[in-house]
């Protein structure tokens, strides 16, 4: 339904009939924006725009505030600012998303085991067997919210429906801290009256090509006829909508499979021909990986360097490791050799990445003879506590001193 700003609000009234809505979406409420406020709470009610104040910088992320002047996550630092010049820009701090997402999920897994994670933010979970211990849909949800706040200060939207496609339009109307229930008879006068861009799937190539043809609302696709559908959006595209439009969606809850990558990556304020700065990046960036593969408790078998070029192509070259690893060290000696063939090129570089890739618990891979890592990962787990208790780059590699950068994380296979 496009960015929510929360002038659309619905909320559920007392006594609505929830026995039906056992499918539960949540997902935090401007979760990076309201991470930061925790440490900003004379901030809390201004436009606040989470990502690096530079030209090349993109919004990571912006409170309801800043979003209501139409700034949205992923729009050039440049056009939000001038939508909203009077925002505050804050640094993000993805280790700390990454700690509150984690006791996000583990409130979710002691209510249900049936828990699908969408990404960092955001999970769907299928609560017909909480009731017993729980209760009813209505008060899992109203339980999992409070929770929530209790144990990290920060707020979740939830939807409850029959299906998960209604779930989530149900949350992302309910925004912000809101619950909306959608029992399963009510789903069709629910979903008719809404907008086009609430099916799931239609993006804005998708939108236009169903507007041109006289589609405005779900009820428009729903009772549209099929030919005339099919070639607006082909027939697949078709069966789907025209399935999502009468609430038909029989996908279950299902837990999703671990991560199948953990990356980071920076946009230079420049375009980089210096060799030597490029390599301090992928020693940061491979730093940043590794300590997320340790917090995940995962090593990775496969190590991906990604470059982006002064004229915005992009490759990426990756290369087995030996052994499955979650050191840094590894990490950044793999990704500068891959690297070392490029350097002889000379080409400016707008974009570095390093992603880890193939992840497997520790011990997933065969042992090596030797062991020649422990000083390594003593050395790399002192920084990240140091890092913990002091803040972030209070202390690394002394090639890195004074040369601190923000990245964007890769959070796998995502949202």
């Amino acid at each position: 339904m496009g960015k929510q700003d929360g002038r659309t609000r619905h909320v559920t009234a007392a006594g609505v009939d929830d026995s039906t809505a056992t499918i539960l979406h949540v997902d935090m409420d401007a979760f990076f924006a309201s991470v930061e406020l925790l440490d900003h709470p004379e901030l809390v009610g201004k436009p606040v725009i989470v990502g690096h104040n530079s030209v090349r910088s993109v919004v990571t992320a912006a409170t309801y505030e800043a979003r209501k002047f139409g700034v949205n996550s992923a729009m050039p630092m440049a056009l939000a600012l001038r939508r909203c010049p009077h925002a505050i820009v804050l640094e993000p701090h993805f280790e700390r998303y990454q700690h509150f997402s984690s006791v996000v999920f583990d409130i979710c897994d002691q209510l249900t085991p049936k828990v699908e994670r969408l990404g960092i933010d955001e999970a769907f979970l299928d609560v017909a067997g909480a009731r017993a211990i729980y209760g009813s849909p209505i008060e899992v949800a109203t339980l999992l919210r409070k929770r929530v706040f209790a144990e990290t200060g920060l707020v979740c939207s939830v939807g409850a429906a029959a299906s998960k496609y209604v779930a989530k339009v149900a949350s992302g109307l309910s925004k912000p801290d809101g619950l909306l229930v959608i029992p399963a008879d009510k789903t069709v006068e629910f979903l008719h009256p809404l907008p086009i861009s609430a099916l799931w799937g239609v993006g804005g190539k998708t939108a236009e090509a169903l507007q041109q043809r006289g589609f405005t609302t779900i009820a428009h696709v729903a009772r549209a006829d099929r030919e005339t559908l099919t070639r607006a959006v082909g027939e697949a595209g078709a069966v789907k909508l025209h399935n999502l439009a009468w609430g038909n969606d029989p996908r279950p809850v299902v837990e999703r499979a671990a991560e199948k990558s953990i990356g980071h990556e920076t946009t230079f304020e420049y375009n980089v021909l210096d060799a030597d700065e490029i390599r301090r990046e992928l020693l940061r960036l491979s730093g940043k990986v590794a300590a997320r593969l340790r917090a995940g408790g995962v090593e990775a078998r496969t190590v991906v360097l990604k470059l982006r070029f002064e004229d915005f192509s992009t490759i990426t070259r990756s290369r087995k490791l030996p052994d499955p690893t979650d050191l840094g060290r590894t990490l950044y000696e793999t990704v500068r050799d891959i690297y070392a063939d490029f350097a002889r090129e000379g080409r400016p570089v707008r974009l570095v990445g390093v992603r880890g890739e193939q992840l497997v618990e520790p011990g997933g891979g065969q042992m090596s003879l030797w062991d020649t890592t422990d000083g390594w990962r003593d050395a790399e787990e002192a920084m990240e506590a140091a890092s913990a208790r002091f803040g972030t780059g209070a202390i690394g590699p002394a090639r890195l001193l004074g040369s601190q950068r923000s990245e964007r994380p890769r959070l796998g296979q995502r949202d």
